[in-house]
């Protein structure tokens, strides 16, 4: 695995390539994460793929300096820029490459197949963010009165851990959630990389109507991939994408909790991606 540095405005965002296969991968990471989760697809898929792991904004080594804002248009841009980079685009008149999305790089993922659904030949979304709209991060990040909510709330979030905690004592959301969102809010340092990575990231907002008519146009091979046990991000989202798109979109789901993409998961994940 090779890091590398793209100077992309003002900021360093930085990448992985590894693989040395002829088809390209795109990579995009989940939520807290980094490029180097898909380091182990090297060793199972990298005579076929070439693959490239995206630091987000405010993730790994990216250093971001844009302001809280990161566009359809910086990410194709960026996109265009490690390809050139690696000689791809000037190789290829009509380069194709895939998709690799987890959670929240599902979301990513399906941003970048929205903007230019004729380069994508196929998206593997891993337990992928952006098929429901969540309306908690919908209020915090796309509402006035909800971000001034959210970022007092990140400030001072003594009111919002006690509302967690009642919520949660009433039964009214599962303990995972409950853990995953306390986790975030009771630290500081967890709270303003929240903060940021969520005001960052709010343009990106996939159209599902538009997708799937896109992969109807384009026939694009969609690959859905959900853990059995996940309680974040259910299979079921899947499903009710999946419909009128039946052709082209198949379901896996493995003995998995959220966290798919690991090594121990990697022979129910390969058929998504080689065939």
């Amino acid at each position: 695995m090779e890091h590398r540095q793209l100077c992309f405005k003002r900021s360093q965002v930085s990448y992985y390539c590894f693989g040395s296969g002829k088809n390209i991968a795109l990579c995009f990471h989940g939520y807290g994460e980094e490029g180097t989760l898909y380091r182990f697809f090297e060793r199972y898929a990298g005579n076929d793929y070439t693959f490239y792991a995206i630091d987000l904004p405010f993730h790994g080594k990216t250093e971001w300096n844009e302001g809280l804002l990161f566009t359809h248009n910086d990410l194709q841009e960026i996109v265009s820029e490690i390809l050139d980079h690696h000689n791809f685009t000037s190789q290829i008149a009509n380069l194709k490459y895939s998709l690799l999305g987890f959670s929240l790089g599902g979301r990513i993922a399906l941003s970048l197949y929205q903007a230019q659904p004729e380069a994508i030949d196929k998206i593997i979304l891993l337990a992928p963010d952006g098929l429901k709209v969540n309306f908690w991060y919908w209020l915090a990040t796309q509402t006035s009165i909800g971000n001034k909510l959210f970022s007092f709330s990140m400030k001072k979030p003594g009111w919002f851990l006690g509302f967690l905690k009642l919520v949660n004592k009433l039964g009214l959301v599962n303990a995972s959630i409950f853990k995953f969102v306390n986790y975030y809010i009771g630290n500081k340092c967890a709270r303003q990389l929240l903060y940021q990575r969520w005001m960052t990231l709010r343009k990106l907002k996939p159209d599902r109507k538009r997708i799937k008519n896109y992969i109807c146009q384009y026939q694009t091979k969609t690959r859905l991939v959900y853990g059995k046990y996940d309680r974040i991000i259910l299979p079921v989202r899947g499903e009710k994408f999946k419909q009128g798109i039946e052709e082209f979109c198949t379901i896996t789901v493995i003995d998995s909790g959220h966290q798919v993409v690991h090594e121990n998961h990697v022979q129910q994940i390969l058929p998504a991606l080689l065939h």
